[in-house]
């Protein structure tokens, strides 16, 4: 989740893993939660105000309507009340930006810590539960993260591997000595430079592997999580996703971000997420360079990361909320 240049604002300087179906994850899973029917009430807030400076990133909803948004300022986290638009810090940061982040059922954030690794927290407390160091290559940027039932996966930016941190009996974490490396084959052709590559992260519809977007190079990959074989996924027609970020699966839909177009581009996957059909795209004269998206009821909430604004301390930031048309369901 960044913009495709390296000089965004505030940047700082094998063993087999298997992903259970998509049935197995249940409610184990957070973010995108379908939500009461309430949620579709005109009467709530499409915009929601953020503390100034905060500059957010990532953004997390589970089955309440709460959302948890990560700052690249400081790394603190914030959760604002999907109902009021009211909300408060739960958790201090602690100098590192805070980029991607999940809610698990457990009540734990993982949040991609952007530098070389990642933090678990505990939403109720705001206590850091544990860190870990994923990446050892001197030019890294953890960005993106995923849950699946087994284990939690980060992509980054800056190399061509993949990190997972696999879960144990009860969802325990791991020690940092388990920290799982992948490196990324097959399709995958890794761009030098300043191109942002690997970025969001998902599973496939049947959870038997993940979709990552490569942001600079505008594809998205299938990722087998045994191997790190990937392959292109098979958009038809669509238009490349140069500046593709966050990703949210809905049953077989996935929400794609365009933060550079301020917009979200929807597609109809198989089941196997090896091909896809655009079915529209969805935006917001209020957008401001989004870069992540997450789901409650019949609304998208997109943070405006805006980039492309100088920030300060005082620099106004807010999160969109954006009408998904249509409630999507699982199968056919």
């Amino acid at each position: 989740m960044t913009s495709t240049h390296r000089s965004f604002p505030g940047r700082l300087s094998r063993r087999r893993l298997l992903t259970a179906g998509a049935a197995t994850a249940g409610a184990a899973l957070a973010g995108s939660s379908a939500g009461p029917a309430w949620a579709a009430e005109t009467s709530l807030p499409t915009v929601i105000h953020l503390p100034n400076g905060i500059r957010p990133e990532g953004i997390t909803i589970g089955g309440g309507p709460y959302a948890y948004l990560g700052s690249i300022a400081d790394g603190s986290v914030y959760r604002a009340d999907l109902r009021t638009g009211q909300g408060r810090t739960i958790a201090p940061g602690p100098g590192t930006a805070a980029a991607g982040l999940k809610l698990d059922g457990r009540g734990r954030l993982f949040i991609a810590t952007v530098g070389t690794g990642a933090r678990v927290v505990d939403v109720r407390t705001g206590a850091e539960l544990a860190s870990y160091i994923l990446a050892t290559e001197p030019e890294t940027f953890v960005n993106d993260v995923v849950l699946t039932p087994r284990a939690v996966w980060f992509t980054d930016s800056y190399q061509p591997t993949l990190y997972a941190l696999p879960l144990g009996p009860g969802g325990a974490l791991p020690d940092a000595a388990e920290v799982v490396r992948l490196p990324l084959s097959g399709d995958w052709s890794q761009v030098p430079g300043a191109t942002i590559n690997a970025n969001g992260i998902t599973r496939t519809p049947d959870g038997a592997a993940l979709l990552v977007v490569q942001t600079g190079a505008g594809g998205l990959h299938r990722v087998d999580p045994r191997t790190g074989v990937t392959r292109l996924v098979d958009l038809g027609d669509a238009a490349p996703l140069v500046n593709g970020d966050g990703l949210l699966l809905t049953g077989r839909t996935l929400y794609v971000v365009q933060n550079m177009q301020n917009a979200i581009d929807v597609f109809r996957l198989s089941s196997d997420g090896r091909s896809g059909v655009f079915q529209r795209r969805l935006t917001d004269p209020d957008l401001d360079v989004p870069t992540t998206v997450a789901a409650y009821g019949d609304r998208l909430y997109l943070p405006n990361a805006r980039f492309t604004t100088t920030p300060t301390p005082d620099t106004p930031y807010d999160v969109i909320a954006v009408a998904r048309r249509r409630v999507e369901t699982a199968g056919r």
